[in-house]
């Protein structure tokens, strides 16, 4: 019968949110066979340490009996039989061993590199295969601390690249009021409370995207009617926005959907802020709504811009990333994403240059 070392079939807490667990199941013989060749050394040294007794004992005349006499020419075959096979054994277990200590002086080595904050540190995956699962694995633990490193590194720098604009307009003209640059009248004060408010929801957002990122984000799921919502949504945008003229299609017979509303309103209104930002003067958003099967439903945002270049679209859902003529901070679809993916759907990006792009939001219909 095999053993097995199991995985928990369930995702562990510290397992990202955004990746599918996958139950693995690895073998563990190596102790097994090391244990096998551990006995069998010591099986071939007992059987040369009585040999060489009966060699001491048959000099010393105490094996010249008549019931020795039949196996004392078996003794010197025997003896190099015992011989060959514990020279085997030990070359054997000198490989074996060599084949284990490299490796984990490898891993001591990597570890070590890790310690000092060297993230590139890697296993070379060679040796017996749980060795060789255990290289895999370190290396895909450094991998997963670079990748988080590298991210933090970039959030930090992204962080202070979209904060020092606003805190820049706001410290300039607060100097100049006082040095009597610039009249404290109420358009500037307006100006300066317009950038308060960026302010406060580019730290709103990053909340949002930092909770959303670490699984932190609680939704308050009920039972919703997700046509009526895109209808009030879309309507509390356009009084915001008037230029805007936006077409709706949404099917009116979709049983409730277990959402959060206000997270999902929120994903909506990036989706439309977006799609107004690109959308040609007199030209039109348009929403739709409808049902994919018995267990999705899809939301799709269309505009008629220019549309997204081939070396941009694979990267619009990423954080504080910008197109060359994008005027948001970044981080709407980025939220848009985590938020979808927290409710158990998916959101994608279709996009021809000169021809729009079309965002589509698909949540299970259970």
């Amino acid at each position: 019968m095999r053993h097995y070392y199991r995985f928990p079939r369930r995702r562990p807490p510290w397992w990202p949110e955004n990746e599918p667990w996958t139950p693995r199941r690895h073998r563990a013989p190596f102790m097994r066979r090391l244990g096998c060749l551990f006995i069998g050394v010591n099986m071939i040294g007992t059987a040369m340490f009585l040999a060489v007794l009966a060699l001491a004992a048959k000099a010393l005349g105490l094996l010249d009996l008549p019931v020795w006499r039949p196996a004392q020419g078996l003794l010197v075959p025997g003896m190099v039989v015992a011989v060959i096979l514990g020279i085997a054994l030990i070359i054997g277990a000198g490989m074996r061993v060599r084949q284990v200590s490299v490796p984990l002086d490898d891993l001591l080595e990597a570890a070590n590199r890790a310690a000092e904050g060297d993230y590139t540190a890697r296993m070379v995956e060679d040796g017996p295969p749980e060795i060789r699962s255990l290289a895999e694995t370190f290396n895909s633990m450094m991998a997963r601390l670079q990748a988080n490193d590298t991210q933090r590194r970039n959030l930090l720098a992204d962080v202070s690249h979209e904060l020092r604009t606003p805190l820049t307009v706001i410290q300039g003209n607060l100097e100049g009021m006082l040095d009597g640059v610039y009249p404290a009248d109420e358009a500037r004060l307006k100006s300066l409370v317009e950038e308060t408010r960026l302010l406060a929801r580019l730290v709103d957002d990053l909340r949002t995207l930092a909770l959303a990122e670490s699984g932190a984000l609680q939704l308050r799921r009920e039972p919703t009617d997700l046509a009526m919502l895109l209808r009030d949504t879309v309507a509390g945008f356009q009084s915001g926005a008037p230029g805007i003229r936006i077409e709706t299609a949404l099917a009116q017979d979709i049983p409730l959907v277990e959402v959060d509303p206000t997270r999902l309103r929120e994903v909506i209104v990036n989706l439309l802020s977006n799609a107004a930002r690109y959308t040609p003067p007199g030209d039109a958003v348009s929403v739709r709504y409808r049902q994919v099967d018995a267990a999705a439903v899809e939301i799709e945002v269309a505009d008629r811009g220019p549309g997204i270049a081939a070396e941009d679209l694979p990267h619009v859902f990423e954080r504080f990333y910008k197109s060359s003529d994008s005027g948001g901070m970044g981080l709407g679809l980025a939220i848009a994403k985590h938020l979808v993916e927290a409710h158990g759907g998916t959101i994608e990006a279709v996009s021809q240059p000169g021809a729009g792009t079309i965002v589509r939001v698909r949540l299970p219909a259970f």
